[in-house]
């Protein structure tokens, strides 16, 4: 008997479903995201209770479940590990996301390598052919025996592959190019990510087996479909990166099992992606010499310190309005630094442009690296270079004084380690600190931006 058949409006964006449509989603505000699907009330009753019936689980009492630490598998890479929290948690599900030509598809079959050396993978693939596959296995040295390919689409069946061969780990890709038949929508839409994600995930959870899951992103940069999707698996993995650059950035957004801070730093060569094992040297190489506008900034991904170059551009206007871009920071976050370099210093920068640029891609979005884009922008200003080997960190307020930062005497560690011989610090960081200094680097603290550019001219 064919169930009753209606028409919903799903939102995109949000995954929230209305009666009617509406120009804008009056929950999350987006224009022009409503889509509308056509549903068979019985039908979609009978796909999910028909899929998860042989997946059972039964009530278990507080007492009889065991509270020993996880099991994880080691992915072969140390900086997947990393953002992982120490490796794949074993009946976990992991969403992977990028964009297009990334490598997320590449990382997968990486890891398959070593993984598969002492476990049993199912590499499910709905947007290549086997064929393919084995090219792209035979480019990155991948000839592990114990991994199998399944082209295919249904989830259901796909459920029922897992349910009898009992893999360790499973790969799907993509969960955009699953479905299931019982379901009137079209693959890709937002009912069928998430009914097709819930069902993979059942399966996951119910035999304890660890499941990766690739998501595509929308022109936005967030994951296709609904939002729903990381609400439900246990980890958001994002791989960031510049199709002009050749470095990936691998940052968890969410982790049940681990840290959201920690990164790892990938760099993509013909035979895959290679591990970047100390990406400071990797962002601060190449930096020339006696330029103004260019300071070192240390910034904290996690537990991992990172260097990243600043450069800054200050110039005349040629036009009334002067112009500023900011790639790398917040827009706004460097509009308030210069208008704190205007009222509290003294610097006039109102009818010069301003450009800043965070080398090598990174994103940084730590307040600790205000005084780092003060300093580049103030030595473009006055056209006088910063030292090579000094460094600085510390947040900026809008009276123009320097605040203290977390992670301080790390931070200073690390610039020891990569041969730096000045650093400058909050001055309330130094009084903390005055006895923990290392030997081959100078601390000076400051406590406001004037006196931060004169201890780069000392």
């Amino acid at each position: 008997m064919v169930g009753k058949v209606k028409s919903v409006y799903v939102c995109s964006a949000c995954g929230h479903e209305y009666s009617k449509w509406f120009g804008q989603c009056p929950n999350c505000k987006e224009w022009s995201t409503l889509e509308e699907e056509v549903r068979t009330a019985a039908s979609a009753q009978k796909s999910s209770s028909a899929v998860l019936s042989a997946n059972r689980s039964r009530v278990y009492a507080l007492n009889e479940i065991t509270a020993d630490t996880e099991h994880r598998f080691d992915t072969g890479l140390n900086e997947l590990n990393r953002v992982l929290g120490g490796g794949l948690v074993k009946g976990s599900m992991v969403l992977l996301s990028g964009d297009p030509g990334i490598g997320k598809s590449t990382l997968l079959l990486q890891i398959c390598e070593h993984l598969g050396k002492t476990l049993k993978i199912l590499y499910v693939s709905g947007e290549e052919s086997a064929h393919q596959i084995k090219l792209r296995a035979t480019r990155l040295n991948v000839k592990s025996e114990n991994l199998s390919i399944l082209c295919e689409t249904d989830a259901q069946y796909i459920c029922e592959v897992i349910a009898s061969e009992k893999p360790d780990i499973v790969m799907i890709d993509s969960i955009q190019t699953m479905n299931i038949a019982e379901l009137s929508s079209s693959t890709g839409s937002i009912t069928q990510v998430r009914e097709t994600t819930n069902i993979l995930m059942r399966t996951a959870k119910t035999l304890n087996i660890p499941m990766i899951i690739v998501g595509h992103v929308n022109k936005d940069g967030n994951i296709a479909g609904p939002k729903v999707l990381e609400h439900i698996v246990d980890a958001v993995l994002y791989i960031e990166g510049d199709r002009n650059f050749s470095y990936r950035i691998l940052r968890a957004v969410k982790n049940r099992f681990g840290s959201t801070n920690e990164i790892g730093m990938f760099e993509m060569q013909d035979i895959g992606l290679t591990e970047v094992s100390n990406p400071s040297m990797m962002l601060i190489s190449g930096k020339p010499k006696n330029t103004s506008g260019s300071c070192i900034a240390c910034v904290m991904e996690g537990t991992r310190p990172i260097m990243a170059e600043v450069q800054s551009l200050v110039t005349p206007t040629g036009f009334g309005t002067p112009r500023r871009m900011a790639t790398g920071i917040d827009y706004n976050r460097m509009a308030m630094l210069i208008a704190v370099l205007e009222k509290r210093a003294g610097y006039f920068i109102g009818n010069m442009d301003c450009y800043i640029n965070i080398i090598g891609g990174l994103k940084i979005d730590e307040p600790a690296a205000d005084l780092s884009v003060a300093l580049a922008i103030v030595s473009s200003l006055k056209d006088y270079a910063v030292p090579e080997d000094l460094l600085a960190f510390g947040e900026i307020g809008l009276g123009g004084e320097i605040r203290a930062v977390n992670s301080c005497e790390q931070r200073i560690r690390e610039a020891a380690k990569l041969g730096f011989r000045k650093c400058v610090i909050p001055k309330y960081n130094l009084q903390k600190i005055r006895n923990k200094l290392a030997d081959n680097i100078e601390v000076v603290g400051v406590s406001n931006i004037r006196q931060a550019f004169q201890a780069i001219m000392d």
